[in-house]
């Protein structure tokens, strides 16, 4: 499978090999499907309370006696049918970890950088460097690029100039390829891979896979 190499002009410089095995599989929805709910399971902080009637303050006396009153017998005020009561099997903090293996989360990546470059949604150049630290510069090139609604830029290493002008955008993300969020993939349609990027993603995904395709 080959792809163009562009520059910031989006000139054409040279075609380059793309690993099959990474970026042109046939993408494996229940894998990704599993992979987002862990990753979302996992940023939540779990600290969520609530009171049982042994926690809420007050109730410790009986509201009134036994019998005699023609009401129903009551114990406490606090009990959960009172509308100052205690919470039954409310939530209390716990941790919502979700563990996925190590090649499924790569297989879920390899599935959604695969289904970028099938819908053309890939840039590659050959490397992305800005003259300053602006965010009007990046979005500028961005546009060139074909990306004028945001992208995920990914580097071979951290640029701080390149970080500092997509800092303050909610819909450009700049990473290395270790930092590579599968939700971000997925939010953000378009993908800008440096060669570098390229490079190491396809060490880094293909640790785990035979050298020949999946469809094979």
């Amino acid at each position: 499978m080959q792809s163009n190499v562009v520059d910031l002009s989006g000139r054409v410089l040279r075609t380059i090999e793309l690993d099959e095995r990474v970026f042109g599989i046939t993408p494996n929805d229940a894998v990704v499907h599993q992979a987002v709910v862990a990753q979302q399971a996992n940023s939540r902080q779990g600290t969520h309370d609530t009171r049982t009637r042994g926690e809420v303050a007050g109730g410790g006396k009986k509201p009134y006696r036994q019998k005699g009153t023609g009401y129903a017998r009551q114990g406490s005020i606090r009990a959960p049918h009172y509308r100052t009561g205690g919470v039954v099997f409310g939530p209390h903090p716990r941790s919502h970890e979700k563990v996925v293996p190590r090649k499924m989360r790569r297989l879920a990546l390899r599935s959604v950088l695969s289904a970028r470059v099938a819908s053309d949604d890939v840039t590659i150049v050959d490397a992305f460097t800005l003259s300053e630290a602006k965010t009007r510069v990046l979005l500028a090139t961005l546009a060139t690029l074909g990306a004028p609604e945001g992208a995920v830029v990914v580097t071979g290493e951290r640029d701080q100039t390149l970080w500092r002008a997509a800092h303050n955008l909610d819909r450009v993300h700049v990473v290395t390829p270790n930092g590579l969020n599968l939700l971000d993939v997925l939010r953000l349609r378009k993908l800008v891979l440096t060669e570098s990027a390229v490079t190491e993603l396809t060490r880094t995904l293909t640790r785990d896979v035979a050298q020949e395709t999946p469809d094979a």
